[in-house]
């Protein structure tokens, strides 16, 4: 461990420490690592210029000022300590970006060719299948028909990951749906609490909704394939203090506001005690979660994601051109078949099965 892994490890130990003494001076932690005081005060600038808030002290100590780390070495090392088997993949992390999706989108137009004749991975292909690139806040997220996704900083997990597999995406359709599964999987291995589907990519906790999900998609017009998929994921961890100044908060929610004080502690690497969420280690367990679930059966999974849906027996709104009122009409969810398409019965008693458009609910009650 080097001395700036140690100089982190302490400090960590001390923040999230039950006792109330943060701060530890410098010459406990030159004594610790081994080293003089001016190396560990290299260490600490190094860690802040990587992000990590640490302020120094009057009396030559250091403490965190933030209780969320999240940055790529802590990422990676949390990836690492916890998916050991994803080690190696491609991963950015930004404090503040335009879009997560919108960058996926650049770095793809600058690999080129993802694949060979044969189908195989290019080196790019190779480097940029299965990379992640998470931000702390975005400028200008956006979430399906261009909708603006609000995406301030410290309140939430925004992320992309680059879904390139060999032979190209046979199945486009279900990546939402599955994505939307592996969510609702990582929250309730981290915290023990069961998350809802609203048909296809909403994802909702105590009836309000905390993560959404944007899939874009890239074809090959000559061979026909889709060659890669961006999945964009957006959730909540706490609540945003401006949302309670408009109606956003009667909508949205948090995964933070609705754990309880017996939820589990998640430990942060080995540093005992951590703080309810963090952005970190959710972020980890959602990227290893829709990793692992796009290689399972589709057939378990949507069953997965059916028994998740607050949609089936309810009365809906569909509207076939989402975002638009025209021909818009009501029928019942009956089903999601085995594409991840909502059935809904007509009033006629005739049933139709949508792959595209949005619903809304009649009664806004979700249970």
């Amino acid at each position: 461990m080097t001395t700036k892994e140690k100089v982190l490890e302490l400090l960590l130990k001390a923040f999230y420490s039950e006792s109330d003494e943060k701060i530890v001076s410098g010459e406990k932690l030159a004594i610790a690592c081994g080293v003089s005081r001016a190396a560990v005060w290299k260490a600490v600038n190094a860690l802040r210029s990587e992000g990590y808030a640490i302020e120094g002290t009057t009396n030559g100590g250091y403490c965190f000022s933030d209780d969320d780390v999240f940055t790529k070495d802590f990422f990676q090392r949390t990836l690492d300590q916890d998916f050991p088997e994803l080690a190696g993949f491609h991963s950015e992390i930004f404090k503040e970006i335009d879009s997560t999706n919108t960058y996926a989108k650049k770095l793809l137009s600058q690999a080129g060719n993802l694949r060979l004749p044969d189908g195989t991975l290019t080196k790019a292909g190779k480097n940029y299948h299965n990379a992640i690139i998470c931000a702390e806040s975005q400028t200008a997220g956006r979430g399906r028909l261009g909708r603006t996704f609000i995406s301030p900083a410290k309140t939430g997990i925004y992320l992309s990951i680059i879904y390139a597999p060999k032979g190209g995406i046979k199945d486009p359709a279900k990546i939402t749906a599955f994505s939307a599964v592996a969510v609702c999987r990582a929250v309730k291995e981290l915290y023990g609490i069961e998350c809802k589907i609203k048909w296809i990519n909403d994802i909702y906790l105590n009836g309000k909704k905390i993560c959404g999900i944007l899939t874009e998609g890239f074809t090959d017009f000559e061979t026909g394939i889709i060659e890669s998929a961006i999945i964009g994921i957006g959730i909540n961890i706490r609540d945003n203090p401006d949302f309670l100044q408009n109606n956003v908060s009667q909508i949205a929610g948090s995964i933070e506001s609705v754990i309880s004080e017996k939820a589990p502690v998640i430990p942060v690497l080995d540093t005992g005690i951590s703080p309810k969420i963090s952005r970190c280690k959710l972020a980890a367990h959602i990227y290893a979660n829709v990793l692992k679930i796009l290689e399972e059966d589709p057939a378990s999974i949507i069953s997965e994601y059916k028994n998740a849906s607050f949609l089936i027996g309810k009365t809906l709104t569909v509207h076939p051109l989402a975002g638009s009122n025209k021909d818009e009409y009501s029928a019942v969810a009956v089903d999601i078949d085995d594409n991840a398409g909502l059935v809904v019965e007509l009033e006629d008693g005739t049933k139709k099965v949508l792959s595209s458009g949005e619903v809304t609910l009649h009664n806004t009650q979700i249970n």
